[in-house]
């Protein structure tokens, strides 16, 4: 059974997926999975792949919901997509985005917003032991 906060994530998503594809995004994957983890949603913006990131929260009692996406995160953000550009050749292009839901006590939604570029590459894992 799914918890409420898993449920609230996967509707997130579903509401990011809406609002990109509004947006003229092509969604390429979703919940795409490999050894290092799992990404929310691959989308194309033009010739550009993009590897996002969904967050959604209620409030901001834990701050930006962009700001979970912290470094380690980050990391395995870039190994996963990492992976997936070697296993998807063509693309010239990618970038890191952050899908930011906010929703209110009745789960209404009050502001979706995409953050292009939200962070660069993470370099470090390469020289991670």
């Amino acid at each position: 059974m799914d918890t409420p906060r898993r449920s609230m994530g996967q509707w997130g998503e579903e509401l990011a997926r809406n609002f990109l594809c509004g947006k003229g995004f092509r969604i390429l994957a979703c919940n795409y999975r490999n050894r290092y983890g799992e990404i929310d949603i691959i989308a194309q913006e033009k010739r550009t792949v993009c590897f996002i990131e969904v967050k959604t929260r209620r409030g901001e009692g834990y701050g930006a919901p962009a700001e979970a996406v912290n470094r380690r995160k980050q990391r395995r953000i870039s190994q996963l997509a990492l992976v997936y550009l070697k296993s998807q050749p063509g693309f010239s292009d990618a970038r890191f985005d952050v899908v930011e839901v906010m929703v209110d006590r009745q789960m209404r939604v009050r502001k979706i917003e995409i953050i292009r570029d939200a962070f660069p590459l993470s370099a470090d894992f390469f020289y991670a032991p």
